[in-house]
Parts: structure tokens; sequence; C-alpha cells
């Protein structure tokens, strides 16, 4: 039955923190009707892996990967809402799991019992419906926020009542919950417990009368926002923006109530859809939303002819007929969709939406070449147009100029490379969207005309060659991904002056084609108070005079934010120093700081002085030969004292480190410093500040470490026992048995002062090296067995090269 608890049971054992200590790996993967292996496969690797890769077209290269990830570890794995009762799919799917450390487990939730027999899941447990006093609880819980009516004894008996309408499921007693959350008067629950919906008959509707209750005491314009949902699969995991720019296209969020835009009233109905339980949050993605199976057939319900969703289970040979009063057309991607497919929709001529859905982030789509001139010549009325996903998409019809009612235009994750000049005409246009859209070259040579446009996304554009003339004049723009310095006067800095009320991220690529410093002070950054993220890029090229450095640098500082930024990245830059902005505790706010390949500045920005900053990853910085006061601000008390991660990589002339002024305490510098990485700093040499590690650490030539740093001492002047230490070592090393007993000598004096268990683990191969064995030359099995060093054995190359070691220090009874 579905709406019993199946998958919020799923996720209580999944998040518990028991459960989090037993795993190597865990992994959630949402299966759906559409039994897609392959997608099924990628969404378990990209748990365990972090895999982000979308070019692995390849089932088997797929598994392999998933094999090699999972040999040898203890995982948990949930495939939630199971329907495949196909032996052979099952079988192709697990082909990978076996190779897993005993003790691992996989969690199957299924309406189906044919389904859970396939998967010999066992033993099986059964969900019944839930008692009345139980489904209670739950109404309690979600509409006042409390375990009883103590508080609210009036509503007692209505409660108890509406409860025996649940009929055992949590959902409608949710979603009855939310719908009264915060109503603590009477008269209130009354009139839910009195209303008509309860009496119409589930079976004519297919739809539990506690959710229609739910709907129908929704206001008018979340009713309609709710009904465009139906527009989603069964399963699909949308992003808040996603939602809020088709509802905006649609004209369901014109009224700008109190001075909000209307992105802000759209987030808005989202928390508010969310606190009805009419919106879950995603299990695999926290910053996704996801409606269960139950809520999405009350949307299409809701929906009635005015929304037609495809399945991808229509045969697409067959001609679909549609009603006149179709407005709002959706369907399931397939891998290649034709003409025949898709021609029907022409017939509506009146059709405001048409929106592909894909339901993988991973498979290749493809699109007959005749069906976007199809569309765009039969469907005038368009607000919505989507080609998103279809990589075969190089081009897009002059004829887009045709849809003068156009809101939003969706080209992601095509291979689009120029748009067309006819764009320039859709007056009415609020939202262009090109992210992934990485064989960008150019856009509309002039979008001047494009006044009502709130939203460019094309962050990912790496290709594109400048910005269009007249984008200055975009003053209602809101996001802009990626602006380009061209060469051209119309696409320098000072467009952006008037585009005040920009927000979120920004990226600004191609600065080495600044030409006038002025430029620079005229786009008015420090003037975009709700820019939150800024990336300023130069491309890579060698800086050829000192004239030129001294440009740059006067250009950076003329680049200063607004105080509130809260991430700052600046990259390829060429100037010899940076600006003194750079370090200013006014920039209260900032949180995350990268500097990499700045290739000519000779010393370290002096950011110690920012009070909130956690990371701060700086590389490539290759003429920097010494790190000192100047990196911790020379009128700082206490430098970096909210920073929690510390990334040093590719420093290739870095020869010292320079503790903070002498006699310092150790709790006055890096006081919250929980990681420290150094990647390819090959000529550092003597020791670490002394807070970042307890005792110095000589280096290795050609070594870099990296581990985390434990934030406090104990009593005892041991490392606190509560704490994740991880050290890698990286760079392929001649090891001859003099330098495995110095590493094993350093690694074991390391872990000498630390409480609870070890793990070493070497990578490489061909040759074994375990460097417990290595230890002992050094120290005696006593000490080596009081200190839990634990051995594994892990081949390197046959002329003695490792890649990798990696060192976890974790609490007795945990594991990782």
């Amino acid at each position: 039955m579905g709406g019993v608890g199946k998958t919020t049971l799923a996720q209580l054992v999944y998040n518990d923190d028991r459960v989090q200590r037993h795993f190597q790996f865990k992994a959630w993967a949402c299966v759906s009707e559409d039994f897609d292996v392959f997608r099924v496969t990628k969404s378990i690797l990209k748990s365990i892996a972090n895999d982000q890769s979308n070019n692995d077209d390849d089932l088997n290269l797929l598994q392999e990967k998933l094999k090699k990830q999972l040999s040898g570890n203890k995982f948990l794995l949930v495939l939630d809402d199971v329907w495949n009762k196909n032996y052979n799919y099952w079988s192709i799917l697990s082909c990978p799991f076996g190779a897993g450390a005993p003790g691992s487990k996989i969690v199957v939730t299924t309406r189906n019992l044919d389904a859970a027999n396939l998967t010999r899941a066992y033993p099986k447990y059964g969900l019944k419906e839930l008692s009345d006093d139980d489904c209670l609880r739950v109404l309690i819980q979600h509409s006042l926020g409390a375990t009883g009516f103590s508080t609210n004894q009036s509503l007692k008996d209505v409660g108890e009542k509406i409860a025996k309408k649940c009929k055992g499921l949590p959902l409608a007693a949710k979603t009855l919950g939310g719908l009264l959350r915060g109503k603590d008067d009477l008269t209130d629950w009354e009139f839910v417990l009195n209303t008509d919906i309860w009496n119409l008959q589930e079976e004519n509707y297919g739809i539990i009368p506690a959710l229609r209750v739910s709907y129908h005491f929704l206001p008018s314009q979340l009713k309609q926002c709710f009904a465009y949902c139906s527009l989603f699969p069964k399963d699909y995991e949308f992003q808040e923006e996603e939602i809020i720019l088709l509802w905006t296209a649609e004209g369901f969020l014109d009224q700008e109530y109190n001075g909000r835009k209307m992105e802000d009233l759209g987030r808005e109905f989202v928390r508010e859809l969310h606190s009805r339980s009419l919106f879950q949050q995603s299990s695999r993605d926290a910053s996704r939303f996801v409606m269960h199976d139950l809520i999405n057939d009350l949307a299409r319900w809701a929906a009635g002819e005015i929304y037609f969703r495809m399945e991808d289970t229509l045969a697409g040979e067959n001609r679909q007929q549609f009603f006149q009063t179709l407005r709002h057309f959706s369907y399931i991607c397939r891998e290649y969709d034709g003409k025949k497919r898709l021609e029907s929709v022409c017939d509506v001529e009146h059709l405001r939406t048409f929106l592909p859905v894909n339901l993988s982030d991973y498979r290749r789509n493809y699109l007959a070449w005749s069906v976007p001139h199809m569309l765009l010549n039969h469907l005038p009325r368009l607000r919505v147009f989507s080609l998103c996903g279809y990589c075969n998409i190089f081009n897009l019809p002059n004829e887009i100029g045709n849809l003068k009612h156009l809101r939003c235009l969706n080209l992601s994750r095509t291979r689009i490379q120029i748009l067309p000049e006819s764009i320039n005409s859709l007056y009415n246009l609020h939202t262009i969207l090109l992210e992934n859209c990485w064989e960008l070259k150019k856009l509309c040579k002039d979008m001047g005309n494009l006044t009502k446009l709130r939203h460019l996304r094309n962050s990912d554009a790496g290709l594109l060659e400048e910005m269009p003339k007249g984008l200055g004049k975009l003053t209602s723009l809101l996001t802009l991904g990626r602006f380009v310095v061209g060469k051209d006067s119309g696409s320098g800095l000072r467009e952006l002056k008037s585009l005040t009320h920009l927000q979120g991220t920004l990226r600004i690529s191609k600065l080495e084609n600044v030409e006038d410093v002025g430029d620079a002070c005229e786009a008015q950054l420090n003037n975009k108070v709700n820019l939150r993220t800024l990336l300023l890029d130069w491309s890579a090229r060698d800086v050829q005079n000192l004239d030129q450095c001294e440009f740059e640098t006067r250009v950076l500082s003329m680049l200063k934010p607004h105080r509130d930024v809260q991430e700052l990245t600046i990259r390829g830059y060429g100037g010899t120093k940076f600006p003194i902005w750079l370090g200013d505790s006014s920039f209260s706010k900032l949180v995350n700081l990268k500097f990499g390949y700045c290739r000519m500045c000779t010393s370290l920005p002096s950011v110690g002085q920012l009070p909130l900053l956690k990371h701060l990853k700086i590389s490539g910085m290759d003429r920097v030969k010494s790190v000192g006061l100047e990196f911790y601000g020379s009128s700082c008390s206490v430098p970096f004292p909210s920073l929690e991660t510390l990334s040093f990589s590719d420093m290739r002339e870095w020869e010292e480190w320079i503790p903070c002024g002498a006699g310092q305490e150790v709790d006055e510098v890096f006081p919250k410093l929980r990681k420290l990485s150094l990647f390819n700093c090959y000529k550092l040499q003597g020791t670490l500040p002394k807070h970042s590690i307890q005792k110095d650490v000589n280096w290795i030539h050609g070594m870099a470490f990296g581990y985390h740093v434990p934030q406090r001492v104990d009593s005892t002047g041991d490392h606190a026992a509560d704490e994740l230490v991880l050290v890698i070592l990286s760079k392929d090393i001649c090891l001859d048995s003099g330098i495995k007993s110095y590493i094993a000598k350093t690694l074991t004096s390391f872990l000498m002062p630390w409480k609870g268990s070890y793990l070493v683990m070497l990578r490489g191969n061909h040759d074994n090296w375990v460097l417990s064995q290595a230890a002992a030359q050094e120290d005696d099995k006593k000490k080596q067995n009081e200190m839990g060093l634990l051995a594994i054995t892990c081949p390197t190359t046959a002329a003695g090269l490792f890649y990798f070691a990696m060192l976890y220090i974790s609490v007795p009874g945990t594991s990782y």
C-alpha cells in the first residue's frame, strides 16, 4: 500500500548514526516504475564515489567502476520504490554487489510482493496501517508541533475524528497536519472535519480522501502551482529554482505582493507546499524535492484536461489524440525521440508548455532534426519551450522568433554553439537556460531588446567568446552565470554597471581583455549587494612584462565586491601583489576563499583578519618561496579565528613556512583548524605551525602531507580522541628499505599520542609493502599492539613506487 511509511522508515535507518558508523559506504537509489539499470547503477556510483562524469555510456564500464568501489567494503544500499518483476534486469543490476564485504546490506522498499521475491530479500517486513492513536500522534506533531492536546484540549475530540478518517495512513495524517499547521482555532478543525470532500468516493477518483481534503483547502494560487507539478513524472527530483522559473513563465507569480519579487513569492510557495507535505525533501539530494507517488496522483487528478504528461510506456508509433483544452504538455525523454511521437501535439495550437523531462542526467538523448522546426511552426503561443538534454542539438532554427509569448527557453545540456539572432525579438523572454552548454561560443550579437530578461544561466559556457551588445540595458537581470569580457567595447566590464539587481553567483572571465582600468571601476561590483559568490578569472597565458603586471594589479584593485560576499575566487591573476581590500575585516561574511595560479605573485595575501573565513585554498602560486607574517596580517591578535580547512597545492617553489609571531599561545593561531592539506609542495622543509599539529613532522623530500587536525587537546596533553585524522602521502617515490624505515618512524612518532585504533593503507600496483612490518623495525611489537596499528597489504610498483597512503585515526567502537 502506498503512503504507509516504507520510504520514511528506510530513511530513518539510513540516516541513523549507528548505521553511519557501521558501513564504509552508503547509497540511496530511487528505482521507480521505469527500471533503468543504467540510471540506477550511475546513481549508486555517484553516491559512493561522488562520480560526476557524464560521458560514461557503457553499462559494463559503470559496473566495473562500481564493483571496484565496493570491493572488500561493507556497504548499505537502499533501493526505494521497486516495481520491477523482470529477473534479467535485477540480475544485471546486482552483478557488482557481490564484491562487497560480508555484512553488506541491501534494503528494498516496494508495494509489490513479487518484486520483493525477485530480489530474494529476506526477511520481509510488511508494514501495516497505523492505529488511530498513532495517526493522531502524527496529526498533532505536524499541526501543533506537540505530542498531545495538553494546551489545546478543545481540539481533542475533533482531532480524534479527523485521525480516524486517515484510515491508518501516516501520509494522510501528515498532509492533514500540514493543512492545520499553526491553526489552533476549533472552527478551523471542524471545518476540515465536516467538508463535503470526504464524501466523494475514492474508487471514482483513485485518490485518498484525506489527500483531496488537503488539496481542497489550498489557496487558489497554490492550487494552480501544485497542479503544474503533475507534469513531473513519479520520483522525479526537482530543484526549487527549476519549478519557480516554470511557475514564473506561466504567469502564476505575476502579482508581486508587498514589493516582493516573483522569485521570492515562488520560494514562499515551495516552502508552503513542503510544510503541507505535498513536497518532500529528496533522500538522495537535500537540495532537491520530490512528490510521493500518491501526491503525484493527486496532482494529476487536480490538473484535469489542461495538463498532460506522456509516459514512456505509450507507444510512440500510435498517434496520441489531445483535447484542444490542453495547455501544458510534458513527456519522458527516450534515448531517441522521433517525429511520430510528438507530431500530434502540434494540433493543439494554444499549447503553452512544451517540456521534455529527463529521468537521468547521465543518459544521452537524441531528437529528430525535423522536430524543432515542426514545433516552432505550429505552436506560436508557447510560454515554456525546452530542448534540455538533447545532445544532438547544435543550433536552433530562426523560427524561434515566432514564439512572441515565450518566457522561458531551456537549452541546457545541449550542444548548442550559436544562438540565432531572432531571439532578440522575443520581448517577453524572462529566462534563458544554457547550463552545461559546453560548446556554446556566441550569444546573439545584440540582446538589448530583451528588457524583461531576469535570468541568463550560462555559467558552464567555457567556450563563450564574449558578451553581446546591449547587455547593460537588461536592468531586470537577477542572475547572470558568466560575464565574458570581450575585446569589443560593447562587451566591456562597464556593461555591468546598471545590472544592480544581480544576485547569487557571478563569474567574470577573460579579464585579460580589459583595456582600461576605468572599465573595472565602472563595473561597480561593490554595489552588487545581493551577489554571494564572485569568481574573477584571467585566462592561462604568459604575462610578458612588468607593465602588464602593474595594469592587472590596478584592475583587480577596482574589482572589490560588496562586503556581504560569501565566496570569492581569483584565478589566473597576473599581478605581482594583491590589493589591500582583499584582507579587509569588513568582509564579515566571507566564508570561502580561493586563489589559483596567480603565478606572478611573490607573496600570499593578508587574509588572517577575515573573521568568518572557514575555507582557504591556495594553488599554483609558483613564485611564492616563503609564507610568513604577511599571510597572518600584521594587526591581527588571533589570525584566522574561524578557519577550518586550509589547502596548499602545486606550490613548486615554496620552501619555508614561518610561524606567526614568537611567544604566541597555541590557540591564538588557527584555533579552529580541522584539516590541513598540502599537495605537490616539493621544496617545503621544516616544521608545521604549532597548532596545525602538536608534534613537529619532518618533510620527506618530494612528498606532500594532508591531514585532518583535531580542534583541541585533552587535559592529559593527548589529542582528543573524538577526531578523525587522515594522512595522504602522494607522489611516486622509490621506497628502498631506508625510506620505508624513515616513513614508518615518522608516522609512528606521529601516532604515539593518539588514542583509539589506527588503520594504514598503501596503494600501488605490484610489490607488497606492509607498513606495520616497517614500523616494527623501529618499535617493538608490544608498543605496536598498544597503538592498535593494523596492517593492510597493498601492492606497489615493481620499482618500489607507491601513490597514496591513507591513515585513519578513529575512536574505539567506530568504523569508517
